[in-house]
């Protein structure tokens, strides 16, 4: 039999809600301690909501990039050493700086820990401090649910050459990420479509990357039985307001929507100045609300209560919330981008990326047609079912754990 397994599950920001990183691991670290491994998360601002069982060991930053006061300058007192002072300069500057200094933090954090771990698991931070894990004697497993290579080119794409340069510097910790990648050891990821990505962008071995996708909380994500939905509601899930998410496509189309229909879109997600900008200038303050920090509850309920459910995204390396939408049994509609197609299946319908026309026509037939509507809300409950399950993935996790601590993946 198979001892327990003693696990540092790392990640540099862990956001509770609306977010893939903070989802990812309440959900794989509760289930690794289900199957009875000793689990501590170390984790850097926003701190994660752990269910019982695993560990929360804060490792702090500066937290330069709070909700209520990003890009702060700290005070004096607030500095701690070295680590700290690279983090506001590189701020500063125009970079971020968080997957570097979280990575010296968490080296160092466990380095203080001599023999208490057998594995760790790195999620998404790909910061050169892990490279410093090989002198330690610790095997070490990395997520990389996608190349930030992807958002990179997004968010460059019809900028000018100032707009350019700018984002250049807070993108330039991808290039720490891509050299970390390739000596850091097995990595994970999440779908096919990103397995390739990262390949390709980051120039590893497909033989050193392993697919474990996603899964969903079927006790939390269900549809809701005896409570009917809002009529004319629509619901989207964006844990960043950038240009990779496509918020301002969907915004697009429902203004056009709302010119014929009485419809309204609740957003998940906090939104910049240029967000509600355009929602002013599209005339939807009154058709649009913004949901952000809600419990799990609460975030669950409102999933099952909209007729239509819609990520607009221009890539996905997996999307959470399209998984979460079909298990609320709430119809799908997804561009026809990254991952999406691979997750959804026959179980959305699938639309142009950047396409405002083709989506308000696609929302338009669905909020029109109950049964269509019913059709893929069941599609997609049947491949929740068939496909996407957390303890499925933690044991699939567990096994490439097995593997890398015997000295089996060839890494």
């Amino acid at each position: 039999m198979n001892r327990p397994l003693r696990i540092a599950l790392l990640s540099y920001r862990s956001k509770p809600h609306s977010g893939g990183q903070g989802v990812y691991v309440r959900h794989l670290s509760r289930e690794l301690a289900a199957r009875g491994h000793l689990v501590e998360v170390f984790s850097g601002q926003p701190y994660p909501d752990l269910d019982e069982g695993p560990v929360l060991r804060e490792v702090p930053s500066l937290d330069l990039y709070r909700d209520d006061d990003p890009f702060r300058t700290p005070r004096l007192a607030e500095f701690r050493d070295w680590a700290d002072a690279v983090e506001v300069a590189m701020m500063w500057g125009g970079a971020f700086p968080e997957p570097l200094t979280f990575s010296v933090r968490a080296l160092r954090a466990l380095r203080a820990r001599p023999g208490d771990f057998d594995i760790v698991h790195d999620n998404q931070g790909l910061g050169y401090g892990m490279l410093g894990l090989r002198r330690l004697g610790l095997p070490l497993v990395t997520s990389i649910h996608h190349p930030i290579t992807v958002d990179r080119r997004l968010d460059l794409d019809g900028r000018n050459w100032r707009e350019r340069l700018s984002k250049r510097r807070w993108y330039g910790f991808v290039r720490m990420q891509g050299r970390v990648a390739r000596r850091a050891g097995p990595l994970i990821t999440v779908s096919s479509s990103s397995k390739n990505d990262i390949c390709r962008d980051f120039h590893t071995n497909p033989d050193n990357v392993y697919i474990v996708p996603l899964g969903v909380d079927t006790r939390l994500f269900h549809p809701r039985r005896g409570e009917p939905r809002v009529p004319g509601r629509i619901v989207t899930v964006t844990s960043a307001d950038s240009p990779l998410k496509g918020l301002s496509t969907l915004l697009r189309a429902v203004a056009k929507l709302a010119t014929e229909r009485d419809t309204h879109l609740v957003v998940v997600g906090t939104p910049s100045a240029a967000t509600r900008q355009q929602v002013t200038q599209l005339a939807l303050d009154s058709r649009v609300r913004f949901a952000s920090g809600l419990p799990d509850a609460e975030y669950a309920k409102l999933l099952a209560s909209a007729e239509v459910a819609v990520i607009p995204s221009m890539y996905e390396g997996f999307s959470l919330p399209a998984v979460e939408h079909m298990a609320s049994g709430t119809p799908l509609i997804a561009s026809r981008a990254g991952a999406l197609p691979e997750v959804t299946g026959d179980a959305a319908l699938l639309v142009t990326p950047g396409d405002a026309e083709e989506l308000a026509a696609a929302l338009r037939s669905l909020l029109d047609e109950p049964e269509s509507r019913a059709a893929l809300a069941a599609r997609g409950l049947a491949r929740v079912r068939e496909r996407f399950a957390w303890p499925a993935v933690a044991a699939a996790t567990e096994a490439l754990y097995r593997k890398v601590i015997n000295g089996e993946t060839g890494c």
